[in-house]
C-alpha cells in the first residue's frame, strides 16, 4: 500500500502539472452530416435532481466514469452530444449493433434487413419486443421514430432528403422506399438511430422532441432509470429485457453507477483503489503504472494500450498565406515529429497515424502504393529544402518570410486545459521553429477555440471529430465537406475551406456505393487519398485511443486483445454502447467467480 501511495502521489502531481484533459478529445461518434452538424443543446427545462439515498451492494454494482463532466441534465437520445451516460445503449436501443473490430452488423431490435432492389430496403423486426413499461415495441414505433426526422431537426433528419416513404408491409415488416439510396449513410443510421416509443413521444411537442430533458426515460434496453444527483447517474437492470429470452444474454451488475468526473487525479485514484471499475478518461501517466504492475488493466497489455477510435489531425486555414501554398503545407508536414508526440506527450498510449489518417479498422481501404509514393513522414531537412525551393527565405530573426519578403507569424490553437493537446502543440511549434517557421502555441478557452475553428479565424488547430464507424465515408465526408457556404455556422467539417469539386463528387460517389462492394469502395478511396496527399487539406498526426482503464477488484472478464478475452469496446461514451459496449456487460463476472 505504501508503494501504491507513493506512485499515486507522483502521478497526481503529474496530472496537476499537465492539467485536466478535456473530455471532448474523445467525443461521441460522428458519422452523418446531420449528426456532425447538430450542436449539443441544453434541455428546455432542467430537471430537479433526485436525492440519491439507495445503498448499492458492491458485488451488484458497476461503477463507471469518464463520460460525464457535469451533473446529468437530459435523457433525450436525440441530443447526441449531451445526454446522460447510457441513454442510448442502456435504455434506448438501435435496430442493429455494429462491431468495428470485425466490420460486422449484428441484428438487434431488427431480426434482419436487406436491399430488395436498388432503392428498396426491407426490415424485419423481432417479435416479442417490449418497452420497459410493459407496452409492446412494434414496427409502428420504428416507423414513427424515423418519421420524426421529417419535421424535427434531429441528428438523422437529412435522411429525408433521399428517403421517400416508409411502408408498413405487415405486423413485423417495414419497407423503406428511397428516392436515391445512399448506402453508406443508411448503414450508419441502422446502428445509430435510437428507436423511441410512439405512445410516449407522440404526445411531446416538437420542441420537447428536439431539446427536451426527457427525464425518467422509457426504453427497451437492458437498464432502466433509477435516480441521479449532482455526482452520479444510476441505472437499474431491466430483468424483463427482451434479449434475455431472445438472445440468451444475461447481465451480472444490477446497478450501473456512472460517476461525474471531478479531476483526472481523482479518477486515477478511484480505479487504483478499486472504487471505480471502469474509467474512460485520458489519464496522464497511466503507462507508468501499467509498466509497474499495478492493479489496473487496459485493452492491450503493452503500447498503445488502447484501441484507436479517432484521428487527431491538423486543421489548416487554406484561405490565408502562406498556408494557401501547398508547398508550405508540405514543408510543415515534413517538419512535424509525430513520434515525439507519441512518446513524450502520450507515453506510447497512442499510435502515429497513417499518412492518410484512416483508422486501423479501415486499413483495407488504404492504398499502400499511394502512401508509399506520396506519404509524408518526419524529415526536417526535406522541410527546409521545400521552403527554400518555394522562395521562403530566412529573415533577420531566423524565421522564413513570404516570397515577397513579408513576415510569417502563425499560431496553432487547442483549448486551454486539454493537457495532452497542449503538450502536442508545444512539440509541433518547436518542430516548425527548427525548420524556420514562426509558429507559436496558443490556448484559448474552449468557446474561443470553437468560434475560431467554425468561423475560419485560425491559422492551425488540432481537431479529431471523426470517430470509428462502419464506413470511411464518414472520414472523407468530414475532410471534404462540400457545403462551403454553410461552413461558418456548422460543425460539418472542412474548416480550412478546401474547395475541390472532384473530391466532393468522389465522396458522394462513395456514399452511393453499396457497402458490400469492397472493390468499388477501394477504388474511390484510393482516388481520395491521392487528392488528400497531393493537396494536404489536413495533416493527420496520431490516433486517439479509446481510453479505458479498468480494475479487476470487483468485476472480471473485461475486454482485451488476448485470444481468451472478449473483444468488445470497453467504452461508455455516447455512441459506443451500440458499437459492442453493451455486449461487454454480458461478459462481466463478479470477482471470485
Amino acid at each position: 500500500m505504501k508503494r501504491l501511495t507513493v506512485v499515486l502521489s507522483l502521478l497526481i502531481g503529474l496530472s496537476m502539472l499537465l492539467g485536466a484533459c478535456a473530455p471532448a478529445t474523445t467525443p461521441a461518434p460522428v458519422a452523418t452530416e446531420a449528426q456532425t452538424s447538430a450542436p449539443a443543446t441544453a434541455p428546455t427545462t432542467a430537471p430537479t435532481a433526485a436525492a440519491a439515498v439507495t445503498e448499492f451492494p458492491r458485488n451488484e454494482t458497476l461503477y463507471t466514469g469518464g463520460k460525464q463532466w457535469g451533473p446529468p441534465s437530459n435523457w433525450n437520445p436525440f441530443q447526441t452530444g449531451s445526454y446522460a451516460t447510457g441513454t442510448l445503449g442502456l435504455v434506448y436501443e438501435t435496430l442493429f449493433i455494429y462491431d468495428p473490430l470485425t466490420d460486422k452488423f449484428m441484428p438487434w431490435l431488427a431480426e434482419s434487413g436487406s436491399w430488395t432492389d436498388a432503392n428498396t430496403y426491407v426490415l424485419k423486426l423481432r417479435q416479442g419486443l417490449t418497452w420497459s413499461d410493459g407496452q409492446p415495441l412494434t414496427v409502428d414505433d420504428v416507423k414513427f421514430t424515423f418519421e420524426l426526422g421529417k419535421t424535427d431537426t434531429l441528428n438523422f433528419s437529412s435522411l429525408w432528403d433521399w428517403l421517400d416513404s416508409i411502408t408498413k408491409v405487415d405486423a413485423n415488416t417495414l419497407q423503406f422506399n428511397f428516392k436515391e439510396a445512399l448506402y453508406q449513410e443508411w448503414a450508419n443510421n441502422l446502428y445509430n438511430v435510437p428507436i423511441v416509443p410512439q405512445h410516449i413521444w407522440s404526445t411531446m411537442s416538437e420542441k420537447d422532441v428536439e431539446t427536451g430533458a426527457n427525464e425518467k426515460p422509457i426504453g427497451s434496453g437492458a437498464f432502466m432509470y433509477q435516480s441521479y444527483d449532482q455526482t452520479k447517474m444510476v441505472w437499474v437492470r431491466n430483468d424483463n429485457w427482451w434479449a434475455i429470452k431472445a438472445l440468451g444474454y444475461s447481465i451480472a451488475p444490477k446497478y450501473i453507477v456512472d460517476l461525474v468526473n471531478t479531476s483526472n487525479e481523482n479518477s486515477l485514484g478511484l480505479v487504483l483503489q478499486g472504487n471505480e471499475d471502469l474509467n474512460n478518461n485520458y489519464l496522464p501517466g497511466v503507462s507508468t503504472l501499467l509498466q509497474g504492475g499495478y492493479a489496473m488493466h487496459t485493452y492491450y497489455p503493452n503500447p498503445p494500450y488502447h484501441l484507436s477510435v479517432n484521428t487527431a489531425w491538423l486543421d489548416i486555414n487554406l484561405q490565408e498565406k502562406p498556408l494557401s501554398d501547398v508547398k508550405f503545407r508540405q514543408a510543415l508536414a515534413y517538419a512535424i515529429n509525430v513520434s515525439d508526440i507519441v512518446t513524450r506527450d502520450y507515453g506510447n498510449m497512442v499510435q502515429a497515424a497513417n499518412p492518410t489518417g484512416l483508422l486501423p479498422v479501415w486499413d483495407k481501404y488504404v492504398d499502400q502504393n499511394v502512401v508509399k509514393q506520396m506519404g509524408i513522414s518526419y524529415d526536417p531537412a526535406k522541410a527546409k529544402q521545400l521552403l527554400a525551393a518555394a522562395g521562403y527565405k530566412a529573415g533577420s530573426d531566423g524565421f522564413v518570410t513570404n516570397p515577397d519578403g513579408s513576415p510569417i507569424a502563425l499560431k496553432i490553437i487547442v483549448p486551454n486545459g486539454w493537457s495532452d493537446w497542449m503538450a502536442a502543440i508545444q512539440i509541433i511549434s518547436k518542430n516548425a521553429q527548427d525548420v524556420g517557421i514562426n509558429l507559436q502555441p496558443d490556448y484559448p478557452d474552449y468557446n474561443g477555440y470553437l468560434d475560431a475553428r467554425l468561423n475560419g479565424k485560425f491559422d492551425l488547430a488540432i481537431d479529431n471529430q471523426v470517430q470509428v464507424s462502419n464506413t470511411p465515408w464518414s472520414y472523407y465526408h468530414f475532410i471534404f465537406y462540400d457545403k462551403l457556404a454553410d461552413i461558418a455556422t456548422t460543425q460539418g467539417g472542412n474548416y480550412g475551406r478546401y474547395d475541390n469539386k472532384a473530391a466532393f463528387d468522389l465522396v458522394t460517389q462513395l456514399d452511393k456505393t453499396p457497402t458490400d462492394d469492397l472493390a468499388a469502395m477501394q477504388k474511390i478511396t484510393s482516388q481520395l487519398q491521392t487528392i488528400q496527399l497531393t493537396d494536404l487539406p489536413v495533416i493527420p498526426l496520431w490516433y486517439n485511443g479509446a481510453w479505458a482503464q479498468f480494475s479487476t477488484t470487483n468485476w472480471t472478464n473485461w475486454p482485451g486483445a488476448a485470444d481468451n478475452q472478449n473483444h468488445y469496446f470497453p467504452v461508455t461514451w455516447n455512441g459506443y454502447w451500440n458499437m459492442t459496449s453493451i455486449l461487454m456487460l454480458t461478459q462481466l463476472k463478479p470477482a471470485g467467480e
